[in-house]
């Protein structure tokens, strides 16, 4: 019976886990299982038979991690494990009726590198050898399946493309796409034939995961870890959990899932039992209530965004969040911003990676207290993404809707041996995945601020990074401080090229040694001679009175060309803010 008959007329078991089941058997020789499709494929062949004799329909290729990047290899070694992970498959299935497919995995990204090339070629290779059954496994974004997958059907229309995604028991892969949305894409994508989920999760949040899936177009595939591994010295373990897992995922079965397999942690025991108990199986469908539709009028209303909507020029002001628990200077100066008419605060998140107060508790202390809107800075720098989505929770309960996304500045060098940064994210995945979340929240979802600098001196790739950050989620942008003519025109260009809301940077300058320390040791702002030479001499009030009528001046003349207003408060000088903005009303 072939793949499709057998597809037509049940429910289709894939077998288990190569990688760690290898590892299991023969330790880490070598220390990447594909590697031993050239030094002992009699091994490879061994496990692929072990599975064929418990009872599954398909196999994988041992090619999950055949690529340059996971495997730390030239392209022509890839070929060579993909030639004979290909012969050493189809030798294992010879004299029956299981089908071969071949196992396509992600290529580790690397910032500014596009991978599609590589995946074509890999694409290639396997239809060179004639393969017609491809599994892309463990991917976190739609993105380059699409253009691979559309690829492969041109090139041989008979092909069956399955994709499977990694997605955490919360609902999101590494990148921060949701299931909802990686569901929307397979749904539509025409060359894409079944899709689905495997890793990361185990088989009951698994049942979870399958049952959120609202029509969904297409067959789905589901093959989970066989549990949470347990780290023993420098090993991963999983416990032996088969009875348990079987029948769950027999349950995956049930509620709608048309092909079900095993990935991490799983052995030719798990298939085996899972076979027995789909044999057994009445053809009985569970049903699960559908996730909790979110009312409209459940959502909080975002004042700041609506403001943006009207067309009203916004003032956004920052304040640098204290170096201590002493509080009342910053209280006091947002109260001095409220009430000269500042429609936002945004609050810095550790700035040059120095500890200060937390900008998301200040948020919501401010929004509580002063019935201010907040827009707390987030960088990618300090949480991983469990802390990430736990913070997020927290601001959408307080009704903080408004986060400026930012990778964050670098932790110093003579730090660097005692201080650890995380970046589970760049600014882009960050952005996506906060868009993805709000989208879920009961609250209503976030609006996502990203930063454009004005001064950079490759503005072009500066426009190119927002145009990115905009197709993830990204709804409008703070600029650094304009304080050259180089600057107003990039303000201008990104005027005229980018679809988002834009809040013009302005930042007073207060002495002659604080433009030239700007110019020197911040990075983003650029402070033209012209301004550095007007404070030569100034004492303190006469430098204040050019701060304000130079702020105002900069401000006015940036008019056209923004929707708002990111006024940068220097030395918690909320003076010189509040007079700017009502020269500028």
């Amino acid at each position: 019976m072939s793949f499709l008959e057998e597809l037509n007329r049940g429910t289709v078991l894939f077998d288990g886990a190569m990688g760690t089941y290898y590892a299991g058997k023969y330790g880490h020789d070598p220390e990447c299982c594909e590697f031993a499709n050239l030094y002992s494929p009699d091994r490879v062949g061994k496990i692929h038979r072990e599975y064929i004799a418990a009872g599954c329909d398909a196999i994988k290729t041992n090619t999950f991690g055949a690529n340059t990047g996971s495997l730390d290899c030239d392209e022509e070694t890839v070929f060579k494990i993909i030639d004979s992970g290909w012969e050493t498959a189809q030798n294992s299935v010879s004299g029956t009726e299981v089908t071969v497919f071949a196992d396509i995995g992600p290529i580790p990204h690397i910032e500014n590198i596009d991978n599609t090339e590589q995946y074509l070629r890999i694409a290639n290779r396997f239809l060179s050898l004639g393969a017609e059954y491809f599994l892309f496994e463990t991917f976190s974004s739609p993105d380059s399946i699409r253009k691979i997958a559309a690829h492969i059907k041109n090139i041989n229309p008979r092909s069956f493309i399955i994709c499977s995604f990694a997605i955490s028991p919360d609902g999101f892969t590494r990148e921060g796409v949701s299931l909802s949305k990686i569901c929307k894409a397979m749904s539509e994508d025409k060359n894409v034939d079944i899709f689905g989920l495997n890793c990361m999760s185990g088989p009951n949040h698994m049942v979870k995961l399958i049952s959120e899936i609202e029509n969904p177009q297409k067959p789905l595939i589901a093959m989970p870890n066989a549990g949470y591994p347990t780290l023993i010295g420098n090993r991963v373990y999983f416990e032996n959990n088969s009875d348990y897992y079987a029948h769950e995922l027999v349950e995956i079965a049930g509620i709608g899932a048309k092909i079900i397999g095993g990935c991490c942690g799983t052995t030719p025991e798990h298939i085996s039992k899972v076979r027995r108990l789909l044999d057994k199986k009445t053809g009985a469908i569970s049903t699960y209530a559908a996730p909790k539709q979110i009312v409209e009028s459940d959502k909080a209303e975002n004042r700041f965004w609506k403001k943006l909507e009207s067309g009203k020029k916004v003032f956004a002001v920052e304040l640098d969040p204290p170096a201590n628990s002493d509080i009342r200077a910053f209280m006091e100066g947002a109260r001095k911003l409220r009430d000269a008419g500042a429609d936002a605060v945004t609050i810095a998140d550790c700035p040059i990676s120095r500890a200060r107060a937390d900008s998301s508790m200040l948020a919501c202390k401010l929004k509580r207290e002063l019935d201010i809107d907040p827009i707390p800075h987030m960088t990618c720098r300090d949480r991983n993404i469990i802390a990430t989505k736990a913070l997020l929770l927290g601001l959408n309960i307080e009704g903080v809707n408004n986060v400026l996304v930012v990778t964050g500045d670098p932790v110093p060098t003579a730090e660097r041996g005692t201080i650890k940064s995380v970046f589970n994210f760049n600014s882009v995945v960050l952005a996506n995945y906060i868009h993805d979340l709000g989208e879920e929240l009961i609250r209503g979802p976030f609006r996502i601020y990203g930063a454009l600098n004005l001064n950079a001196y490759n503005f072009e790739n500066q426009l190119r990074h927002a145009k990115e950050k905009l197709e993830h989620g990204v709804d409008a942008f703070l600029t650094q401080p304009v304080h050259s003519p180089r600057a107003l025109e990039n303000l201008k260009l990104a005027h005229r090229e980018l679809s988002g809301k834009i809040l013009g940077g302005v930042m007073p300058i207060v002495s002659h040694r604080n433009a030239c320390y700007m110019n020197s040791e911040i990075a983003g702002i650029s402070v033209c001679d012209e301004i550095v030479q007007r404070y030569e001499g100034l004492d303190k009030e006469q430098a204040s009175k050019l701060a304000v009528s130079l702020t105002t001046e900069i401000a006015q003349s940036m008019s056209d060309y923004v929707d708002g207003y990111y006024m940068i408060t220097p030395f918690m000088r909320t003076d010189l803010i509040c007079r700017i903005m009502d020269n500028l009303k």
